[in-house]
């Protein structure tokens, strides 16, 4: 991603696992975070998505495939993952 003035919600998507694992380059960061501080419904995204993962975390852990699932997670979304699972 080349250094531009702002960074767009579609770009705030494309870059958010990156982000996540440290991976971007120090001006993209910083255009993510201004992006973030004055977007908040890609501060909800993100929300959401670092949930996801967490979820897919936890339910995918090779170590402990059976482990505990946070209460708060809707039980749709658990058979959802479990039956995705059983398809690979």
């Amino acid at each position: 991603m080349t250094r531009r003035e702002e960074l767009t919600c579609r770009d705030f998507v494309e870059v958010i696992m990156a982000w996540l694992d440290g991976e971007l380059e120090p001006a993209t960061r910083s255009l993510f975070g201004e992006h973030l501080v004055a977007c908040p419904d890609c501060e909800n995204y993100l929300d959401s998505y670092k949930t996801t993962v967490a979820l897919g975390k936890c339910i995918c852990d090779p170590d402990d495939p059976d482990g505990p699932v946070p209460d708060d997670v809707p039980e749709e979304l658990v058979q959802a993952v479990l039956a995705a699972r059983r398809q690979r």
